[in-house]
């Protein structure tokens, strides 16, 4: 049990996590990517850990998701799908989280050669074990890879109606935010016909644009959660309207300040936002590029930026609150947060 003298870090250490913004290929540890890389020595991915190490120091956004594209070229078979989903469940585990919605983008797979069924039979196979092996819950969110357009829109829905995974709960958008105007009406199709086949709308927007990029999934894409979504403090109704509908933000600070996106730690919006009264969570995105973890990110919370145990197990709840859960494993890990008390 914990008292009033536990640390700080042994209170994160025993929170009770939910993962919400977390990326299958970015989620790959250093020995894993090492593996692939071996095993597929012909891309650009270095195969000794130090130059890997290197490799992930990013320049800016554009240099991430040219990294991020030569890792996801080394998963080239359904084998390959599960060991990541593993391999993150695996690491999540061990950090005291409960459960994920881990970000998967089926079309740079379907793209290597590797059939829908399979990918599919892969990622449930996954969920199973995770589930019996390791004791958490894995749900996916597939997304739209934006550079890839309305053909990768078309692709990334007819996987999600065709062959989904039965742990689908969402349907995303990511990858470069600047080049979505000319597809916009592809995007939003998509997303209709998602959210008509009962999946959650839950794309990124604000991490490397504008707010304008932010209102277009709220309007446009008709958003339940928003990936990022730190540049909504450069307008201020936009400000306004998300403290209203509380939709809530992934945020991830880490993340933001690799891939240039916020100059340092210290900078970081969260607690304006907070401040703000919005509705915020805390992630770590891609956290072996990024050398973080969902815990490293709560420590970064209270030592950087303050919070006490309120504060960080309000961020837990939001979690909680803001994920896909049915509502009696909503209760049940929301009562052992409360627990820490």
């Amino acid at each position: 049990m914990l008292t009033d003298t536990t640390s700080i870090e042994a209170f994160i250490d025993a929170l009770p996590k939910v993962e919400l913004h977390v990326h299958l290929v970015g989620s790959a540890s250093v020995p894993t990517v090492l593996e692939l890389a071996r095993r597929h020595p012909d891309g650009p991915v270095p195969v000794d850990e130090r130059e890997l190490r290197a490799f992930y120091e990013f320049r800016d956004f554009p240099h991430f998701a040219e990294v991020y594209e030569s890792v996801s070229g080394l998963v080239r078979t359904p084998q390959d799908v599960g060991t990541l989903v593993l391999g993150t469940a695996r690491d999540l585990a061990a950090q005291n989280v409960r459960y994920v919605e881990l970000t998967v983008t089926p079309y740079t797979h379907q793209r290597a050669g590797m059939p829908m069924p399979a990918i599919t039979e892969a990622l449930d196979h996954a969920v199973r074990e995770a589930r019996d092996r390791l004791g958490i819950r894995v749900a996916y969110i597939f997304d739209i890879p934006g550079e890839f357009g309305a053909e990768g829109a078309r692709g990334t829905l007819d996987h999600a109606l065709r062959h989904p995974p039965e742990a689908l709960v969402g349907f995303g958008l990511a990858g470069i935010e600047q080049v979505r105007p000319p597809h916009r009406d592809a995007f939003r199709d998509a997303f209709a016909a998602a959210r008509a086949a009962g999946l959650r709308s839950l794309p990124h927007a604000g991490e490397m644009s504008g707010p304008e990029t932010i209102w277009e999934v709220v309007e446009g894409l008709h958003a339940e959660r928003i990936g990022h979504g730190i540049s909504c403090l450069d307008d201020p109704r936009l400000v306004a309207h998300l403290r209203e509908t509380q939709i809530p933000l992934e945020v991830c600070p880490t993340s933001n300040v690799c891939t240039g996106q916020v100059a340092a730690i210290g900078e970081h919006p969260l607690p304006r936002m907070l401040d703000e009264g919005l509705f915020v969570t805390l992630n770590s995105d891609d956290p072996p590029m990024f050398d973080t973890t969902l815990t490293g990110e709560y420590r970064v919370a209270a030592e950087v930026f303050g919070l006490g145990r309120e504060g960080l197990a309000a961020l837990a709840r939001n979690a909680v609150i803001a994920s896909s859960l049915d509502e009696e494993a909503r209760r049940a890990i929301l009562a052992d947060i409360d627990a820490l008390g």
